[in-house]
């Protein structure tokens, strides 16, 4: 059945609605309900807000991936960061909603350690870090890499730009991560069935949508690369049920007026030039491998981990914390029982209710609370 409506009919309110009606009529259609996993925290903050999961519901139901990199970050790597802020002379530079999130033990966080005087800085970008490294030659600057494919490019021109200016007070945590191995991985486990993925487009525009044809060509799996307004988000659920009712399973670029097939040749020359995939582990996920990215040897003088002799554990998750399922996609933020409780975004238990891309603190803050 061709879809009826222009790209600016579907985006008018009335045209939603359309488009809402054909997404469940086709899933309908399936005669069970239809799994559909984004794996992108921007996606699941706007699916949120938006409210598409009831919009959608019960034939669609709409499950949160590993999307968030603060999230998937493990209470290890906070663990290192925070022996980092205790060291003397060092001063560790991080995007901010990395600060509240608490290691091993509960409640410590570099907020609360930057509170009792530890050298820890908000940074928004890896040049910021860069800046303060310059400006104090006498203390040591960390930045903490956190992200994936979309911030790796830019973590890249940090270490770049550091070397050029001769900065032997500047290194790099690195904790980038790479999204497909992690797909692979969740779908090799014997839990996890979905249908179709919405897949990220920040990552994307960096990678080149092609990143993620081996989910048709290796899993028979459709997914869409989709950008972040509701139209875009519901357009590409459409597409992907209609591959479901009688179409070949594919892969289709939607947000083709920021994703190009080959992606971004500039940036995957820079990540390429100074990052070589490694094995990394994923809070939720475990270890993957070949999933993060680690500096290469040339650039080894700006790893802090090989600089300070840190070893980077998975640590302790937080005790009744549901994190890691809901990472996986195999509980809903309302599946948690410390969700609105014990945990809140005013005092937070884990990462999920921490980052702005979390599923928990969507969730709370748009008052999603079904199991």
């Amino acid at each position: 059945m061709p879809w009826e409506l222009s790209e600016s009919e579907f985006r008018a309110p009335a045209g939603a609605d359309r488009l809402a009606a054909a997404i469940r009529r086709r899933a309908q259609a399936l005669g069970r309900p239809v799994r559909l996993m984004e794996v992108c925290g921007t996606h699941t903050m706007a699916i949120t807000k938006a409210g598409l999961r009831g919009l959608l519901a019960p034939q669609v139901r709409l499950l949160s991936g590993p999307g968030c990199p603060v999230c998937v970050t493990p209470a290890g790597a906070i663990d290192a960061a925070l022996a980092l802020a205790a060291r003397p002379g060092v001063t560790v530079a991080s995007y901010g909603d990395l600060l509240r999130v608490p290691g091993s033990q509960p409640g410590d966080t570099l907020l609360r350690r930057r509170a009792l005087g530890a050298g820890v800085q908000v940074v928004y970008s890896p040049m910021e870090a860069v800046a303060l490294a310059a400006a104090d030659p006498a203390r040591q600057v960390v930045f903490l890499g956190v992200g994936f494919e979309t911030t790796a490019p830019g973590t890249a021109a940090a270490v770049q730009e550091a070397a050029d200016r001769g900065l032997a007070n500047f290194t790099v945590l690195c904790l980038l991560k790479r999204t497909a191995p992690a797909l692979r991985a969740l779908l090799a486990a014997p839990d996890f069935a979905v249908d179709g993925f919405l897949c990220p487009g920040h990552v994307a525009a960096v990678t080149g949508a092609q990143e993620f044809a081996f989910l048709p060509q290796e899993y028979g799996l459709p997914a869409v690369v989709a950008g972040f307004e509701p139209a875009d988000i519901l357009y590409a659920a459409y597409r992907l049920v209609s591959r479901l009712d009688g179409g070949a399973p594919a892969l289709e670029n939607e947000y083709t007026r920021v994703v190009a097939p080959q992606g971004n040749p500039a940036a995957q020359a820079a990540v390429r030039a100074v990052f070589a995939p490694a094995d990394s582990v994923w809070r939720g996920l475990g270890a993957i491998p070949q999933s993060g990215l680690a500096l290469r040897p040339a650039w080894r003088g700006f790893d802090a981990a090989a600089r300070f002799g840190l070893e980077l554990r998975p640590g302790a998750e937080p005790p009744g914390c549901r994190c890691g399922d809901v990472l996986r996609g195999a509980c809903t933020p309302g599946g948690c029982p410390l969700f609105g409780k014990a945990c809140t975004p005013a005092d937070p238990v884990g990462p999920c209710m921490v980052s702005g891309e979390g599923a928990c603190a969507a969730a709370y803050r748009y008052g999603l609370t079904e199991e």
